[in-house]
């Protein structure tokens, strides 16, 4: 998951008071209460108690707190929805309803989630990932025998269509920083910018990432991605003096994050990746960039087609960001490569003589 914009709080434990008519966790709730076996699907009320049950199987088999937490959210989303629109059963009419809402919810009275912020799409690979987590949740529920067949199965999974990626160019990296230094905190969020745009990071990652797991003399980072699967990435010096000039204000544990939370409601908060996402856009607007969307992704792709164009390999970029596969990293290759061929057509060496 990602780096995009699911709406997530910082919350990362499954807790009895996420879903309201749920059974506490340590009570067994492997009897349905309410299953109508005339029906592909489940009642609203087994539905909130199983996916507490499959939030714990997760956390089980350690699946990382992003993972959980994404999870947990869209469950609740799923829940508000069928609760706001009376469904007592969740069943493939219900989730095709579901999905369409998705889609257009932002355009409701209120906002998308009752939220009046929300009033712009969802993108489709979130939507897509709503799909994804909810099928692997109904597949166990039919492991464990807590219902026949998954209300999902047989339905196609939502198509993302492959989008152009925008890097950030020179002057609009330089425009980002400068926004930075008129900042509350310029030292904090510059530091910020120039190892997301030195080291490719997830905003996941950023904002997992501690004293402990950072080499400022090595120049050097360890952090968590996808999957529970941790990497090394490296940066150049002006991030490592950017990094030293952020952390010189004041002393700190091994455990401590690395940035924390502007307006944190506890001392020493973490920055969260929708603060992340809010600052990055907040910069852009300030930097008035608006050919290209600014976000910690957008700033992932600056990255990863300026390694190229630096001359870097795909497989050492592969590494960098953390892709489990090299078909994921062979879409900057593409940007890279047209960037080439357009340079090599407007200097062409040859062109410049006057040939007879």
């Amino acid at each position: 998951m990602s780096k995009r914009h699911l709406e997530l709080t910082s919350s990362t434990v499954a807790h009895d008071s996420d879903f309201p008519n749920a059974a506490p966790l340590h009570q067994s709730t492997c009897i349905p209460s309410h299953r109508d076996k005339s029906r592909q699907g489940i009642s609203r009320h087994d539905l909130s108690n199983f996916a507490n049950d499959w939030l714990l199987d997760g956390q089980f088999r350690l699946h990382s707190p992003n993972t959980i937490a994404t999870r947990r959210i869209f469950i609740k989303n799923l829940l508000w929805f069928l609760e706001r629109r009376r469904f007592e059963h969740c069943g493939v009419t219900e989730l095709k309803h579901f999905f369409i809402y998705l889609s257009n919810g932002h355009e409701e009275p209120g906002g998308r989630w009752g939220n009046s912020q929300l009033k712009k799409p969802l993108r489709p690979i979130s939507i897509k990932d709503y799909f994804v987590n909810f099928a692997s949740m109904f597949d166990w529920f039919v492991a464990e025998n807590l219902i026949e067949t998954s209300p999902l199965k047989g339905l196609p999974i939502p198509k993302v269509r492959a989008s152009q990626i925008q890097p950030l160019s020179d002057a609009h990296v330089s425009k980002l920083l400068e926004a930075a230094k008129h900042t509350a905190s310029p030292k904090r969020n510059t530091a910020i910018l120039l190892l997301l745009l030195d080291c490719g990071l997830r905003a996941s990652e950023l904002c997992g990432l501690k004293m402990k797991d950072l080499d400022v003399e090595v120049r050097r980072c360890y952090v968590l991605g996808k999957g529970s699967k941790h990497r090394s990435v490296f940066f150049g010096r002006n991030t490592a003096k950017a990094l030293w000039q952020h952390l010189r204000a004041e002393a700190r544990a091994p455990d401590d994050f690395v940035f924390y939370a502007e307006r944190g409601r506890k001392a020493r908060e973490p920055l969260t990746r929708n603060g992340l996402t809010q600052l990055v856009g907040r910069l852009g607007q300030a930097a008035q960039i608006k050919a290209v969307r600014c976000s910690p992704h957008s700033l992932r792709h600056t990255y990863a087609v300026s390694f190229l164009r630096a001359g870097g390999n795909v497989f050492t970029l592969r590494e960098a960001l953390g892709h489990t596969n090299l078909q994921m990293t062979q879409k900057y290759v593409v940007i890279a490569e047209a960037d080439v061929e357009a340079q090599s057509k407007l200097f062409s060496p040859m062109d410049r003589l006057s040939l007879r």
